[in-house]
């Protein structure tokens, strides 16, 4: 198995969650794997969230810890993000990263178009997975909100600045799993580490 560069950015704003177990647990399975791995936890990160002047022609400078995380995404082959959904999109703090780290120049390139008008990204040739926890159910995920949170990261996020594919892992029933039923999500975490999927 051909050894991976793997970026986990643990999305969840608590320091104790069930997303920084997951992270951890990919984290690792990977490096016992053989491949090479960096962490970071979103609780661990300091910086404004808030765009703030809703255009790209006078953007904030961005702080030490956003750069640090850029960094990794440069360096990495494969991003994975583990995430709760709160009202049916990503965690505050989370969505703030990608409006201030996600820029032209640097995540996309808006002087170059394609023929439908898409900005050139600039993040290709790195694959991404998404661990995403919830209490919707994934029946209702598809059918009453049209999957729209996953659209939402893998289209119009990831694949705007050329990562692709990103996977999909769905645990729900987060808040109040049953019995066993962290123990099986651990165990599939760490196939996923294992196999850096």
């Amino acid at each position: 198995m051909k050894q991976k560069r793997i970026f986990i950015l643990n999305g969840h704003p608590a320091e104790a969650s069930l997303n920084r177990t997951l992270a951890e647990t990919y984290a690792t399975t990977a490096q016992s794997a053989g491949h090479e791995v960096r962490l970071i936890h979103l609780c661990d990160v300091s910086f404004d969230p808030d765009f703030g002047y809703g255009g790209f022609e006078n953007t904030k400078p961005l702080e030490a810890d956003l750069t640090r995380i850029m960094d990794n995404i440069d360096w990495c082959d494969h991003f994975v993000i583990t995430t709760p959904m709160w009202w049916g999109s990503l965690p505050a703090k989370l969505k703030g990263f990608f409006d201030r780290a996600f820029l032209p120049g640097t995540a996309f390139n808006s002087r170059k178009r394609n023929w439908l008008g898409m900005p050139e990204p600039m993040l290709t040739g790195k694959t991404g997975h998404v661990l995403m926890t919830s209490d919707t159910p994934g029946w209702a995920m598809s059918w009453f909100y049209k999957n729209a949170m996953i659209r939402q990261i893998k289209d119009q996020i990831l694949g705007f600045v050329g990562i692709k594919p990103v996977k999909f892992t769905h645990f729900t029933g987060a808040s109040e799993p049953k019995e066993g039923l962290v123990n099986n999500w651990i165990a599939e975490v760490s196939r996923l580490g294992t196999n850096a999927a």
